[in-house]
C-alpha cells in the first residue's frame, strides 16, 4: 500500500454487490495495489473510504471496483437536508423486500420437498412421482431463490475468484445437479433436493434477518441524517416599503446572514445567532441532555434543536457543511467506515479463507471416495463443509459493533471519531480534567454573602447589584445575576465611576457605594477578612470606608461531577485535576468532586498543559486529555486519548479523538465506558466466529453434520453476531 502525498484527496465509495467479507476483502487489496492509494472497506455500511494522490481520479477508482466484479459510485460529502427525506434507502427496501420474497418461496417450496423427502407416509403417498415432485419443486427455488449466489459466484469466477457465495452456490448446485442426474437416469435412491432447497431457505432467512439487524444498527446515523428541518421561512426586506415579508424556502437554500423565523414547535433551520425574541429549546437530540437550554437575544443555537414556546428569529452563522449538525454526521459516518485493528486480522483471514475451505471440501470428497464410500455418500459431508464454512459471521464481527456503537454514542451526545480510538480506550489509565467548563459549570455565581453589624444580606447584595450593574466583568454579572434570581429590586445608581482592577463606585441617594477590593476600603471588620480567604473570588461591598459586606463569587463543580469522578474510579482510571487557578480554589473544587489532593495541578498556564500530559505519559501513564478551548489544543494532540467538549472551540475538536456534546465529567465517563463496551462486543463476535468455523468445519467434513443443519448453523452464526452487536443500543449513561 503505498502512502499518499500531501496533495492526497479524500473520496466514500458506495459499494453494491459485497455479500461477505472476502468481497470486501478482495475490493479493499484491490483498492490499495493502485499507486498513491489507501483504502479501506466496511461491509456493513458497503462503503469505501479512499484517500487518493494525483493523477489518480475517482473515474479511476471506480473503474477498479467494477473490474473486480462489484458496482461503486461516489458519495456526496454532505447531502443537502432536502434530499434527506424518508425516500432515502429506498433502494436498501426494495433490496431487502425481494430478499424476502425469495425466502418466503423458498421456505414454502422446500418445506414441501422436505415432506416428500424425509416423511415416510408422504413420500410413500407420493410413490413413484414422489422424485418428479421434489424436482418440480426444487427447480424454481435453485433457479430463482438461489439466483443471487450463483450470480455473485458466477461474476466472481470472470474474475478468478471466490467467495462466501461461491461455497453456497458450488454446494447447493452440487446437491441439485446430482439429484436431477438420479431423477432423469432412474437411480432415485439418493437424491438430495430436500438439501439444496432447505440449504437456500435457511440461507436467505438469515440474509434477510441479517440486513434488517444491520439496518437497525445505522438507524441512528439515519435518524441523524432525518432530523434537520426541510423547509424555513426566511425573512424578506421590502426596501420600497421598509417591511419584513416572510418566504418559506428549502433549508438547503440559506445562506449565511440570512434571518429565518422558528415558531414554537419547530426545529431551529441552521446553526445561527438569536437575534430577536426569547425561548426554550429541547436540545436533546444534538447533546443527549433532556432539560431544555432557555435562549435569548444574542444567544447562539444549534440546527435540528427544536423551539419551545416562544417566537425566535435567528440569522443564520453556518450552513450545509459547516453546521454543528453536519459535522457530526461526518464524524460518526467516518468512525462507521473505518476499521479498528483487531479487525485487521479477520480481514486477512477472510482473504484466504474461501479458497481454503474449497480445498478442504476437495479434500473431504476424495478422502471419503478412497474410503470406499459411494459418491452419493461422499457428497453429503463435502456440501456440508462448503455450506457450514461461510465466512459471513467474521465478516460481520467488527462493523456491526462500530455501527451500533458508534450509533448509540451520537444518541448519548459522544461521538467516536474513528474505530482506531476504541483500542485507545482499552489502555488508557489516566484522565486529565480541565477544571474550568468541565468539572465546574464554567460561569461565576454568587456562592455566599457575610453581613458586619446588623446589615441584612438582602440590602447589602442590593447595594451591591445596583454598582455592579454598570459592569461587564463576570464577578460583576454574577452579584447582579444573584440579586434579580432573588426577587430583589435593584435601585438606580448615579455617578458610577469604573475602577479598572479594583472595583467600581456610584451613589445610590445620598450614599456614595463601593465595590471591589480590600484596597479601596480604609476599614475591613473582622468578621469580613475570613471570607477573604474563603473559596472562589471576594469583593466587598460599603461606603464611608468601611466594608459592610462580603461577597463571594465562584465556578461551583457541576452537581453531576462527584459521581461521575467516581464512574472514572470505577473504569479504572485514575482522575487529575488541571487549572490555571490558584491552588487554595484548585484544590477544595477537587474535594466536591473527590480527585486526591496530590493529583490537582494549579496555577498550569496555556503552554504548560502540554507538558504536563507529557509528564504524566513519561511516568508511563496512558492519557485522556479533556479540554474545551484553544489552549487545550495542544494537551488534546499530545495525548493518547484527546477528549473535546463539543461546546468548546473548532480547534480543540479538530485535535480530539472523542467530542463529548455535553459538557459534563458524566460524559467522558460513557464515552470511555462505551468505547471499551464496543471492543469487548468486537471481541466477542470475533471470538464466537473464529471458534465457530474452527469448530464446524472438521465436524462436517467427518460427516457428523448433514447439509441442512449445516445451513442453517451457518445462517444462525451471522444473526448471532448482529444481535450481539445490537445490544450495545441499551447502553445507558
Amino acid at each position: 500500500m503505498s502512502t499518499p502525498t500531501q496533495q492526497s484527496q479524500h473520496v466514500d465509495l458506495a459499494i453494491t454487490g459485497m455479500t461477505c467479507a472476502s468481497c470486501s476483502s478482495r475490493v479493499e487489496r484491490k483498492l490499495n495495489k493502485l499507486d498513491g492509494v489507501e483504502a479501506s472497506v466496511n461491509l456493513a455500511t458497503e462503503k469505501a473510504s479512499v484517500t487518493y494522490a494525483a493523477p489518480l481520479t475517482v473515474e479511476d477508482l471506480l473503474a477498479t471496483v467494477q473490474a473486480t466484479g462489484y458496482g461503486a459510485e461516489p458519495v456526496s460529502d454532505q447531502p443537502s437536508q432536502s434530499e434527506q427525506g424518508p425516500d432515502e434507502h429506498v433502494g436498501d427496501v426494495i433490496g431487502d423486500r425481494a430478499l424476502l420474497h425469495r425466502a418466503v418461496l423458498a421456505t414454502v417450496l422446500g418445506a414441501v420437498v422436505f415432506l416428500l423427502a424425509m416423511v415416510p407416509p408422504v413420500r410413500d403417498a407420493a410413490g413413484s412421482a414422489g422424485p418428479w415432485l421434489q424436482w418440480a419443486l426444487t427447480t424454481p427455488i435453485y433457479l430463482w431463490a438461489a439466483w443471487p449466489f450463483h450470480r455473485a459466484a458466477a461474476v466472481n469466477a470472470r474474475h478468478l475468484a471466490s467467495t462466501m457465495d461461491t461455497l453456497v452456490s458450488i454446494g447447493v448446485s452440487a446437491a441439485y445437479w446430482y439429484s436431477v442426474v438420479a431423477v432423469f437416469t432412474g437411480f432415485t435412491h439418493h437424491l438430495y433436493f430436500e438439501v439444496a432447497a432447505i440449504v437456500t431457505s435457511f440461507l436467505l432467512i438469515g440474509r434477510y434477518i441479517e440486513a434488517r439487524a444491520k439496518a437497525s444498527g445505522k438507524s441512528a446515523l439515519t435518524a441523524l441524517l432525518h432530523l434537520g428541518a426541510k423547509d424555513v421561512g426566511v425573512l424578506r426586506h421590502d426596501p420600497t416599503s421598509g417591511a419584513w415579508t416572510e418566504q418559506r424556502i428549502p433549508t438547503d437554500q440559506l445562506r449565511h446572514g440570512m434571518r429565518f423565523v422558528v415558531r414554537p414547535g419547530e426545529k431551529v433551520a441552521t446553526d445561527g445567532v438569536v437575534v430577536d425574541g426569547q425561548s426554550t429549546l429541547d436540545t436533546s437530540m444534538i447533546t443527549g441532555e433532556s432539560m431544555p437550554v432557555e435562549v435569548a437575544t444574542g444567544d447562539e443555537v444549534t440546527g435540528a434543536t427544536v423551539n419551545g414556546h416562544g417566537r425566535l428569529v435567528v440569522e443564520a452563522t453556518r450552513v450545509g457543511s459547516e453546521t454543528t449538525l453536519a459535522r457530526i454526521t461526518a464524524l460518526v459516518e467516518q468512525a462507521q467506515t473505518g476499521k479498528a485493528p483487531v479487525q485487521r486480522l479477520a480481514d486477512r483471514v477472510s482473504s484466504v479463507f474461501v479458497p481454503v475451505v474449497l480445498l478442504i471440501a476437495l479434500t473431504t470428497l476424495v478422502v471419503w471416495l478412497l474410503l470406499g464410500a459411494s459418491f452419493a455418500e461422499a457428497l453429503v459431508p463435502t456440501v456440508s463443509v462448503l455450506i457450514i464454512a461461510c465466512p459471513c459471521a467474521l465478516g460481520l464481527a467488527t462493523p456491526t459493533a462500530l455501527l451500533t456503537g458508534t450509533g448509540r454514542g451520537a444518541e448519548l451526545g459522544v461521538l467516536i471519531k474513528g474505530p482506531r480510538i476504541l483500542e485507545s480506550t482499552r489502555r488508557v489509565d489516566t484522565v486529565v480534567l480541565d477544571k474550568t467548563g468541565t468539572v465546574t459549570v464554567g460561569q461565576p455565581v454568587l456562592t455566599s454573602v457575610t453581613v458586619a453589624g446588623r446589615l441584612s444580606r438582602e440590602a447589602a447584595l442590593t447595594a451591591a447589584a445596583a454598582v455592579e450593574a454598570g459592569s461587564e466583568h463576570p464577578i460583576a454579572q454574577a452579584v447582579v445575576t444573584a440579586a434579580t434570581e432573588q426577587g430583589l429590586t435593584v435601585p438606580e445608581v448615579r455617578d458610577f465611576t469604573n475602577l479598572p482592577g479594583q472595583g467600581a463606585r456610584g451613589s445610590i441617594k445620598d450614599t456614595v457605594v463601593t465595590v471591589g477590593r480590600p484596597e479601596l476600603f480604609d476599614s475591613v471588620p473582622e468578621e469580613l477578612t475570613a471570607a477573604l480567604r474563603s473559596e472562589g473570588s471576594t469583593v466587598l461591598v460599603g461606603w464611608d470606608g468601611v466594608a459592610q459586606a462580603a461577597l463571594t463569587v465562584a465556578d461551583e463543580a457541576r452537581p453531576s461531577s462527584a459521581a461521575a469522578v467516581q464512574r472514572l474510579r470505577d473504569l479504572g482510571l485514575t482522575p487529575y485535576l488541571l487549572t490555571g487557578d490558584n491552588e487554595h480554589t484548585a484544590r477544595a473544587v477537587a474535594a466536591q468532586v473527590g480527585i486526591d489532593a496530590d493529583k490537582v495541578r494549579a496555577g498550569v498556564l496555556p503552554q504548560d498543559k502540554h507538558a504536563e500530559v507529557e509528564r504524566l505519559q513519561g511516568e508511563g501513564r496512558v492519557v485522556a486529555m479533556v479540554g474545551d478551548g484553544v489552549n487545550d489544543a495542544a494537551a488534546l494532540a499530545q495525548a493518547d486519548l484527546g477528549m473535546a467538549m463539543g461546546s468548546g472551540t473548532d480547534v480543540a475538536m479538530e485535535s480530539a479523538d472523542i467530542v463529548l456534546m455535553r459538557p459534563d465529567v458524566d460524559t467522558v465517563a460513557s464515552a470511555i465506558g462505551l468505547s471499551r463496551r464496543t471492543l469487548r462486543i468486537i471481541k466477542q463476535n470475533l471470538l464466537w466466529a473464529f471458534s465457530y468455523n474452527t469448530a464446524a468445519i472438521p465436524l462436517a467434513a467427518l460427516g457428523l453434520l448433514n447439509p441442512m443443519i449445516a445451513g442453517g448453523a451457518m445462517a444462525a452464526s451471522s444473526i448471532i453476531v448482529v444481535l450481539n452487536s445490537l445490544r450495545l443500543r441499551g447502553y445507558e449513561r
